[in-house]
């Protein structure tokens, strides 16, 4: 009986996170000779409520495509034309991210990689953490790549854009 083949599982929603996040799971691919699956979990807009009375065929369609290019366009963010340099499995599946990500890293032999996130209070206490869920409920070693040092500049010129306010160049050149 032939060794299952070793997987590099990776979360990925196309956040900066998850994009650094990406990126280490390339190389741990690299390093490991394994293979990369990268995993956009999806759920209809709204959550189950509109579905329970049955889904209508055609919106499912339409959001899992759009669920696959947003995979796509993540992809094409991260590595470009070049790819990651090793085999590539693009897998988008309906349902909670959490249990997505665990459902398709069910191997021991596998490797879990997701973006840790940036968190606060209000954050943990709004949207649960889909890190901290798999670091509690996975069967396989789970990496958290913390965020890139760039991300804190980057969210606030990106708040500033959306309030319109002035941009100070200046501060960019700072990483702290």
């Amino acid at each position: 009986m032939s060794r299952p083949a070793i997987r590099v599982v990776a979360g990925v929603s196309g956040s900066l996170g998850s994009l650094t996040a990406l990126h280490r799971a390339a190389s741990e691919a690299r390093v490991r000779g394994a293979a990369l699956s990268a995993v956009l979990a999806w759920e209809p807009p709204g959550g189950d409520i509109p579905h329970r009375g049955g889904p209508c065929p055609t919106s499912t369609a339409a959001w899992r495509s759009m669920a696959a290019d947003r995979l796509t366009e993540a992809l094409d963010t991260a590595f470009g034309s070049a790819g990651p340099g090793v085999p590539l499995e693009r897998l988008v599946v309906l349902g909670k991210p959490g249990t997505v990500l665990l459902a398709v890293a069910d191997r021991p032999d596998d490797l879990l990689v997701i973006g840790a996130g940036p968190r606060g209070r209000l954050r943990r206490a709004m949207w649960p953490s889909v890190c901290r869920y798999c670091l509690a409920h996975a069967c396989c070693p789970v990496l958290a790549v913390p965020p890139s040092p760039l991300h804190r500049p980057l969210d606030a010129v990106h708040r500033r854009n959306a309030w319109k306010l002035p941009l100070d160049t200046q501060g960019l050149t700072e990483i702290r």
